[in-house]
């Protein structure tokens, strides 16, 4: 698969929406990518995640970290192709967090996935939650790169698919200063 077939089948599902939307990072852009839309067929979470094990194929991982809710599917997926164990982080009053009886064991190796990557704020978070139980980040995976580039993790990153998508601060919006509403699609928010 490689990035058309990867877009064709995301477009096929209908994952990729374009309107107005406020992202979780609190900017906002005319496009959004909507995984769970993949992740309902079984079919297409084991070929994306297969496709994105093979990045990390050569590293030595002990367990797969997703955030809740984009990375939850994902990061199950990849620990299956991996053969290691999967969890995810959720927030809990704001702040990211194991639970569940889910842990690191200190100097696990760790790699962390996601859905779409904008700004890297959740998973700058699991980060902090890994390094904080000592965990060894071994690299960042994700579905989609949306960051244009702009984020730096420190260690290994790699996306099945970059998409270059516009995003905006809100006082700069162009689509709120049409009067477009927005709309919130994602795990934060109100619609799917």
């Amino acid at each position: 698969m490689d990035d058309k077939e990867a877009m064709e089948i995301l477009l096929s599902l209908g994952a990729v929406l374009k309107g107005h939307f406020l992202l979780s990072s609190g900017k906002h852009s005319d496009t959004y990518i909507q995984c769970a839309k993949l992740f309902q067929y079984p079919k297409y979470s084991e070929l994306f995640s297969k496709k994105l094990a093979d990045e990390f194929a050569i590293d030595k991982i002990d367990v797969v970290i997703g955030p809740a809710l984009g990375g939850v599917v994902l990061a199950y997926e990849m620990a299956k192709q991996l053969n290691v164990r999967g969890i995810f982080a959720e927030r809990v009053q704001g702040q990211m967090q194991l639970r569940r009886g889910f842990e690191i064991n200190r100097g696990e190796k760790v790699l962390i996935v996601e859905d779409v990557i904008t700004t890297g704020g959740s998973t700058k978070e699991v980060m902090q939650v890994v390094k904080k139980l000592g965990g060894e980040i071994i690299g960042i995976g994700s579905v989609v790169d949306r960051s244009n580039d702009q984020v730096d993790f420190g260690v290994k990153f790699k996306s099945l698919l970059k998409i270059n998508a516009v995003t905006y601060e809100p006082p700069n919006c162009p689509l709120c200063k049409k009067g477009i509403p927005v709309v919130k699609p994602g795990s934060r928010g109100n619609r799917s």
